[in-house]
This record gives structure tokens, sequence and C-alpha cells, in this order.
């Protein structure tokens, strides 16, 4: 096994680049663009556009696909890196053509669909031209899909969907949706339901609402509540076989909860840089903060959990390229996801107790990055059932023990010890004339 902790001096000159690039020219955009995946508004089409050329010109375009789509193939440990950099914007993801939920769609769109399907949306979406959505959730169903209820009924060449979907993220700007839905319900759970490509313009697609998330200040809610009535659309808009949707929502769910925590790391991160450059400046009773014993265990205690996270962050990203296979690391993707919401929440917490009045006022970030915690302790499955998941994954394979009590009691080691060694033992014992 090969392991290192620095990166290739190519690899390391172009994060460089990617750093200033993003602290010079994306995170000024972020204060002026209302809404990065909107491609309706011209002021984002005028100050990101530009950016996003220059983002092609260095090579850097779509990292996370695959060069025969037009990705660069780097791999998700390179990715991770590049990810952590991006995090810390709105806009970044954008402006370097990796955002979600668009990077999973883009690559179940790769996998599974037509030759058609690409050619109206995966070319124009990998291209940034439009945007899509991943309409999955339910109103009454989230972390169980099992318990979805839109149908997809075969009527001759078309299918014909019925249902509600809830939080459709970026509906209101998507040129197409991804949904889920019931094709065959007498089927074994996971073997009954199928995925699809909905044009977002295709009658029958209704915006119920436009519902808005605490910490967004946007005027129009982008996580749509959506009701799909009598929605008629052609037989080949199926992505992958009938009955696959669980195994084509994995394509994209695995490298999803990676993705959202290799950017987590970097907004962690830019919560931490702040911590401490109000530990040295703020000064009371005459000393810095930085000079105080609660202070300090706030600034050791952050760079602890976000060290332990983006380790585990960056070794989950390199089995992934080593296995090529999402279901070979699904513990580890799960205990990443399980993390990521409690470090973003314990730093951006730590960060406002050091800024006091002003870490509360929205004139600082800290009160949004703690409400986007909750946000990712939701986002592609609940934290709670992927520490079920992890539990689970762990204990498969573990052996119960017989015995009245376990056989690692420490009277018992030692009783097998000293049976084991009982030669050497009296050896020493004849040497040393003791009993």
């Amino acid at each position: 096994m090969s392991w290192g902790f620095e990166s290739e001096p190519e690899v390391a000159r172009e994060l460089e680049w990617v750093e200033e690039f993003v602290r010079e020219e994306v995170e000024p955009v972020d204060q002026v663009v209302e809404h990065a995946w909107n491609p309706r508004d011209p002021v984002r089409n005028a100050l990101i556009r530009p950016l996003q050329q220059q983002v092609r010109e260095r090579g850097l375009w779509a990292a996370h696909l695959r060069p025969e789509l037009g990705g660069q193939g780097y791999g998700q440990l390179r990715l991770a890196l590049l990810n952590e950099k991006l995090g810390r914007t709105h806009s970044g993801p954008v402006v370097f053509g990796c955002q979600a939920p668009d990077s999973g769609n883009a690559e179940i769109l790769a996998h599974y669909g037509t030759d058609h399907l690409k050619k109206t949306y995966l070319e124009p979406l990998i291209e940034g031209d439009i945007v899509s959505s991943f309409s999955m959730t339910e109103p009454h169903g989230g972390s169980d899909p099992t318990g979805f209820r839109t149908t997809a009924v075969l009527d001759g060449d078309e299918w014909v969907i019925n249902g509600e979907k809830w939080f459709s993220s970026h509906a209101l700007f998507a040129e197409f949706l991804i949904v889920m839905a019931v094709t065959d319900p007498d089927a074994e759970r996971h073997r009954s339901m199928s995925m699809f490509v909905v044009p977002a313009d295709t009658p029958g697609v209704e915006r119920v609402r436009d519902v808005s998330v605490w910490g967004h200040d946007e005027p129009v809610g982008t996580h749509q509540y959506l009701r799909y009535t009598d929605v008629r659309i052609p037989a080949d808009h199926i992505l992958g076989e009938r009955g696959e949707a669980f195994a084509v929502a994995q394509t994209r769910l695995g490298g999803g909860r990676i993705h959202h925590a290799m950017r987590t790391v970097g907004l962690v991160s830019a919560a931490f840089e702040m911590m401490k450059r109000r530990a040295v400046s703020r000064t009371t009773k005459g000393r810095r903060l930085a000079d105080t014993q609660l202070v300090q265990e706030m600034i050791a205690d952050s760079w602890i959990q976000l060290e332990q996270f983006r380790l585990l962050v960056l070794r989950t990203a390199w089995r992934i390229d080593q296995y090529d296979d999402y279901r070979r690391v699904r513990a580890d993707i799960s205990a990443v996801k399980a993390a990521m919401p409690k470090v973003l929440a314990d730093v951006a917490g730590r960060a406002i107790q050091i800024h006091g009045s002003l870490g509360i006022s929205k004139e600082l970030p800290f009160g949004k990055w703690v409400l986007e915690s909750f946000h990712m302790g939701l986002a592609d499955g609940a934290t709670e059932v992927h520490k079920i998941n992890l539990a689970q994954a762990l204990l498969r394979g573990t052996e119960p023990d017989d015995g009245l009590f376990p056989p690692y009691l420490l009277p018992t080691l030692r009783a097998e010890s000293r049976e084991r060694y009982a030669e050497v033992l009296a050896a020493v014992a004849d040497e040393e004339g003791t009993p």
C-alpha cells in the first residue's frame, strides 16, 4: 500500500493557483450574485462565465468527470484537495463546473442515459449551459425511499408519472428533473422503483411551492415542492432497467456524500481561520482573547476536529480511487457523512462565541454555517441512518462468544499466558531460587 501526505509538485502548484483564484476572483463574486446556479440571471452570467472560461483554459473544468465525459479524471483524492478550496465559497463549485446536484446527475446520465438523452441533456449540463434537479424525496418519505408513493405507469410508448416530490433542489432553474417513481409495486421493495428523466417544461409538472431554507437569503426559494399530474414522457426516458432505481441512485449518492464532505472541510477551515484571527486581534481586560485558556481550548479542539475529519475524508477518497467501487467503501462514506454536521456545527459555533455579538449578527456567516450543519445532517440521507449503516457494516462478520465470561477477561488471559510460558517461568524461578 502506498500512502503519502504530500501532493506531487504539479498538483501543489495547481492548488496554489486555485486558492489564490478563489480568494481574489470567486469570493468577491459571492457578495454580488444571488444564486450561482441560476443561468437565467444576467448578473450571474456576466460575472461567472468569464471565470469559468479561465478555469477551462487552466484545464480544471469539471474535474470530477472522466476525460471521455469532458472532465479531467482527477480521481476522488485529488478532487478532495480541490474541493477544499472551493467549499468555502458559494460560487466556487459552479465556477469550476463540479456543483451539486449537477455533478451527480451527470454521472447518472453518463452511465444510464440513451444517446439521445446524453446529447440533449448531458452535453449542455457538462458545458455549464443548463442546470438540473434530483427529484427524489417525498413529503411522506425521505430517509426511507421504500415508502415513496409517486408512480410511473407504462402506457404504450410513454410513461405516465403521478405523485408529489419535496425539496427538489434547484428545480426553479432546472431544464430537466431526474425523478424516482414506483413502477412495480408488487416487486421486492428494492426492485420496485425506476428512475426517469423528465423535461422541466413537460405538461403536468407543477411547482406547488418554492421552499426557502434558513440561512439562505434568497428572494425565491430554490428547493421546490413539485406535483406530477399525468406527466407523460417517452418510454426511452427511463435511466437503466426497470426496477433499478436504487442502483442508479447509488451512482450519484455515494459520490455526492463524499463531495459534500470535501467542501465542508473548506467551510470548517474558513471558520477556523476567522476564529484564530479574531483571537489574536481582540483584547479584553488588557489581554488578547488568544491568551485566555478557554479560547485556547476552543482553538485546540477545533483544529483537532478539523484535522481528524479531513484525514477521514481524504482516506475515504483514496479508497474510492483504489477500488473504483462505491459499494466497497459504503461504510467509510457513512462515517464521513455522519461526522460532517457535528464538525461544522462545533467549529462554527465556537467561532460565534469568540466573535461575540458580531458572531451572531448577519454581518458574519457563522449563523448560516451552523444552520448549514443541519442541512448537511439531512442531505443525501440522515446522519442517524448512516450511523446505523456504519454500525451494521462494522458488526458484520463479528462472531459471538459462547462462554459465561468473554475470552478477553484479564484473569483468563493471565492464566492462559502462564500456562503457555510455564516452562520459562519455572526455569527462571529455579535460577533465582524462588518458589
